[in-house]
């Protein structure tokens, strides 16, 4: 490609790219929802994200569509809270009915060591807040 012109009136570009390689670069999967995640944290600039990573900033903007889409599984960031599956130690017998009384009820929740038993019917706030008092006493 020329890098003039015999037009006086248009000006050269001060930029010039070089595009080393041949052919088109294959991003793994993992890579790609590393990048997207990146691009997805407070504060992050996706065209500041897509420089760092030698890829396009419409790339990015294609790997976090496809995150939304459930195409592109993220990785989970060190803070999310996880869901565990609940273990019962014993099972009722299929023909048992509950009983109509809440004091009866216990639930008990186990994490790295600590034990904590909530009695009654515990609402989705309150477990929520069993666990994020775990979490922090944990931590410390």
């Amino acid at each position: 490609m020329d890098d003039h012109s015999d037009d006086i009136r248009r000006r050269l570009s001060p930029r010039i790219e070089v595009y080393a390689g041949a052919g088109r670069k294959r991003w793994p999967d993992d890579l790609k929802a590393q990048i997207a995640a990146e691009s997805l944290e407070p504060g992050a600039v996706v065209t500041d994200v897509a420089r760092r990573h030698g890829c396009r900033p419409q790339q990015v903007h294609d790997w976090r569509r496809r995150a939304r889409l459930g195409q592109l599984v993220l990785p989970a960031s060190a803070d999310t809270l996880s869901f565990v599956p609940v273990v019962s130690e014993s099972a009722l017998p299929a023909t048992a009915e509950p009983s109509g009384s809440p004091e009866v009820a216990v639930v008990t929740v186990e994490f790295q060591g600590a034990r904590v038993e909530v009695r009654g019917t515990p609402g989705l706030a309150v477990l929520s807040d069993v666990f994020l008092a775990l979490r922090r006493t944990r931590s410390c």
